[in-house]
């Protein structure tokens, strides 16, 4: 179907609203336009581009700070905490994360990015992955972009241990799953 651009505008509006992470040729293919009529749309409506985008959720999303590592030491963009509940990180692969032969994503890319977000949804000063029991669901390729969102499914206190489940997607399909035992140490 072929839209006004007043309506494609607002279908665009309500689009990035629900999926603000969304790229820009997943829209333009969408709504049957070129990468540069989104783009031109977007800066009509005053729509940033997209790292800007997740820039801006992260920034008002974040309302405690991490404490078992530096920010920068995720893999990933941290888009939302609520420490000792849930994460979600973006990873977007690239060909510098793939082989050569095959534009294949190598698996330590995922695993990083799903560790470092369950130590990261630690509320501690130190948090150490125990043991961890992984699957990759599915191959990801060059020019995806990964969602893990993590799940804080148990605690005990007494024995210093957390249990986090990761399971991380592309678009809707799931493409890596991971349990995560996490030992944690609060430091005085």
């Amino acid at each position: 179907m072929k839209y006004t651009k007043k309506e494609r505008q607002k279908l665009l509006l309500d689009t990035l609203d629900k999926t603000p992470f969304i790229t820009d040729e997943h829209l333009a293919a969408a709504f049957k336009v070129s990468v540069q009529t989104i783009r031109l749309d977007r800066m009509e409506l005053s729509i940033p581009e997209l790292r800007e985008r997740i820039k801006s959720v992260a920034t008002h999303s974040f309302g405690e700070e991490v404490k078992s590592l530096p920010i920068d030491e995720v893999i990933g963009e941290i888009i939302d905490i609520d420490l000792d509940k849930q994460a979600i990180s973006l990873l977007d692969i690239t060909k510098d994360y793939v082989f050569a032969r095959n534009g294949i994503a190598r698996g330590h890319h995922l695993f990083a990015q799903a560790n470092s977000l369950a130590v990261a949804v630690i509320n501690d000063a130190l948090a150490l992955t125990r043991k961890s029991t992984i699957t990759f669901v599915k191959p990801v390729q060059a020019g995806d972009r990964v969602i893990a969102k993590a799940i804080v499914v148990s605690s005990d206190m007494k024995k210093n241990t957390t249990l986090i489940e990761v399971t991380s997607k592309v678009e809707n399909d799931t493409v890596f799953v991971g349990q995560f035992s996490m030992y944690r140490v609060t430091k005085s």
